[in-house]
């Protein structure tokens, strides 16, 4: 089971060293990202470049292929998302629960038209492999786990204001693609917008997701090398997994490896949003998800903090969100002591808004509140941004919020 902050199964994704850990000034990463190359230098330049442009490594993370004439509507049915109309070169997200709702897998989807390619983190390939063999039963399907013959590489695509500059990144990483079928394959994620059947908890005039368009391509693993040789000569700009993972939490993005523990289900993290489908027909944990939107609230909610920094102190997952004594108590009471309230999921140092993170915190923690990060002995005070708020779910009776035309994100 999964803890915050506690270390993942063991990758067994990698076969040899990923070469771009070769290139100039890479710090190899540490936890779930061991193998690749947490930065390679200055983690914050490479925030700019990503947004502007580049690339990323991502080869330890894992690759399983579902072909076979009922391989959609085989999926539809296991996981939380509507597969069975998935158009060939479409993308998608869909989660694996458990029969109590409870996320065990995320995974992000592509069809070719001939083969569904399940995208995942490396930790999560060898269980979710033998899952999916396990209920394959009659149908005309095959589930093979192809890590060893693809890599993944992430990027994001400029934006109409940079040009030729921003597009250069596409056309660099189309040279190296996969493309089994002559479709290459590139996940685009789904999270910049609601999804058809999703639900949005976030109550938010401009979603931060909207600026995240993050993008995920197969390589043959035999083609890396050279396409670290064209970082190498300049043609293409890239950057750690540093970079990539504060540009996610600024965009308040869920993610397996960090946000999920043994206990989490879909509404806690908002993640309703883009990979699960209101109104489709049975799967795992159905029950409970159409209760907890339906009737019910979740147990907890996600928050984005924002850090004081003056300390330099960058809380780690695992660490314990507090609501200080002061703000529950009358200040003349000694010794009072501070509410455990949360723990820290992910955090990071962003280009712009300095010292973020993500964290579950009981639903009941007062939203008006400063709260305080316990980091190395160290309380460092948090200011909460609502992601989900204490009234997610109960949607039965209640009138949607409408979002006002041309309001601005506060």
């Amino acid at each position: 089971m999964r803890r915050h902050g506690s270390p993942k199964q063991t990758e067994k994704v990698l076969v040899t060293a990923s070469p771009f850990l070769a290139l100039p000034g890479a710090v190899n990463g540490s936890g779930d990202t061991l193998g690749v190359a947490a930065h390679y230098g200055n983690p914050l330049r490479e925030q700019r470049l990503l947004v502007g442009g580049a690339v990323v490594d991502l080869s330890h993370r894992g690759v399983i292929s579902v072909t076979g004439p009922d391989r959609l509507s085989w999926l539809d049915s296991v996981t939380s998302q509507s597969l069975k109309q998935l158009a060939a070169g479409s993308s998608a997200e869909t989660l694996l629960l458990d029969p109590s709702g409870r996320v065990e897998h995320a995974i992000r989807v592509f069809d070719d038209g001939v083969t569904a390619w399940l995208l995942v983190d490396g930790g999560e390939v060898e269980a979710l492999t033998a899952w999916l063999l396990r209920m394959r039963f009659m149908l005309r399907v095959e589930i093979a786990d192809r890590s060893v013959e693809f890599a993944t590489v992430g990027w994001m695509p400029g934006s109409d204001e940079q040009g030729a500059s921003g597009a250069g990144v596409e056309a660099g990483i189309e040279e190296f693609a996969a493309a089994e079928n002559g479709v290459a394959v590139t996940w685009a994620d789904p999270w910049a917008e609601v999804v058809a059947g999703g639900h949005q908890y976030a109550e938010i005039d401009e979603h931060p997701g909207a600026e995240w368009r993050w993008r995920e391509t197969l390589v043959p693993r035999d083609s890396l090398g050279a396409l670290a040789d064209a970082v190498r000569r300049g043609e293409l700009e890239v950057a750690g997994a540093l970079a990539a993972e504060a540009l996610r939490i600024a965009a308040w993005r869920p993610r397996l490896s960090t946000e999920a523990d043994e206990k989490l289900i879909p509404h806690e993290v908002d993640w309703i949003r883009s990979a699960v489908h209101l109104n489709k027909g049975c799967y795992r944990g159905q029950e409970t998800v159409a209760k907890v939107h339906n009737l019910g609230h979740p147990p907890r909610r996600l928050v984005m903090l924002h850090l004081d920094g003056s300390d330099a102190v960058l809380p780690a997952p695992g660490d314990e969100v507090l609501v200080p004594a002061s703000a529950t108590v009358l200040a003349t009471t000694p010794d009072a002591p501070d509410t455990v309230v949360g723990l820290i999921t992910s955090s990071a140092l962003h280009f712009e808004l300095g010292p973020i993170a993500l964290a579950l915190v009981k639903r009941t923690t007062p939203v008006e509140a400063v709260l305080a990060v316990s980091s190395e002995s160290i309380r460092v005070a948090a200011n909460q941004e609502i992601i989900v708020p204490p009234e997610a779910g109960a949607a039965v009776g209640r009138i949607p919020r409408l979002p006002r035309l041309g309001a601005q994100r506060r």
